[in-house]
């Protein structure tokens, strides 16, 4: 089960704090927390670091945009998407609250169920992001362990003269997987250079963990690269 997504509200007035944490929390689908000012609400944050903030701009001593600029300009909090509620309404106010760096803008009095689908999207949008960055990460990872591996086979291939061939029967496609394994795609963009399903290709790298005596693609490549089933 997923976690629930926890949000921060951040409003000096008692009423809003209530009737937004209220509607947001009757879905079960959040778990708001509140602050009354951009203090309290940055006390918040060195214990906790929520999905989304929504903040109030006309706030006592700490305004929404300076709390909105101490957010962007910490490595911590920089990539939380945060929503402006504010009694300012002017094209003006919203071309300074998107400034400023804000993801989106509700103007005083709002739709609760507007709010809800903004908070969505724009969670759904982080979570496709953060997985993207860790995809593209974790490709990256690999693609460094097999250019370690080739340069370790070849330092190896400078000292002997014995090659060690080894005969294993591949088919074609599994042969197509096992090459672009090598390149240090993942079974997603494997997939889509072969026009399959990501299934089918989760089957035939299961087939070459199982013809190959290797448990992970690092180890797949390596076999393969040591034995010529691959260049």
């Amino acid at each position: 089960m997923s976690k629930t997504p926890k949000l921060l509200l951040v409003d000096d007035e008692p009423g809003v704090r209530e009737s937004v944490q209220a509607y947001l929390e009757d879905s079960e689908e959040f778990d708001v927390e509140v602050a009354s000012n951009a203090n309290e609400a940055w006390e918040f944050l060195q214990k906790n670091t929520p999905e989304l903030v929504i903040s109030d701009i006309m706030m006592p001593q700490v305004d929404g945009y300076q709390f909105l600029q101490k957010l962007r300009n910490d490595a911590r909090f920089q990539a939380i998407p945060v929503v402006f509620l504010t009694a300012r309404g002017m094209t003006s106010d919203r071309i300074e609250g998107y400034n400023a760096g804000c993801d989106a803008y509700l103007s005083k009095p709002f739709d609760p169920d507007e709010l809800e689908a903004i908070v969505k999207n724009l969670l759904e949008r982080r979570r496709v992001s953060v997985n993207a960055n860790s995809e593209s990460a974790k490709l990256e990872e690999i693609a460094q362990e097999i250019k370690e591996i080739k340069q370790q086979l070849g330092q190896q291939q400078t000292f002997t003269t014995t090659p060690s061939p080894i005969k294993i029967d591949l088919t074609p496609r599994e042969q197509s997987v096992l090459d672009l394994v090598a390149e240090g795609l993942m079974n997603k963009e494997i997939a889509s250079r072969l026009d399959t399903s990501v299934r089918n290709v989760e089957k035939y790298v299961s087939r070459l963990f199982s013809k190959t005596g290797t448990n992970s693609r690092t180890e797949l490549v390596r076999f393969a690269l040591k034995h010529g089933l691959t260049k």
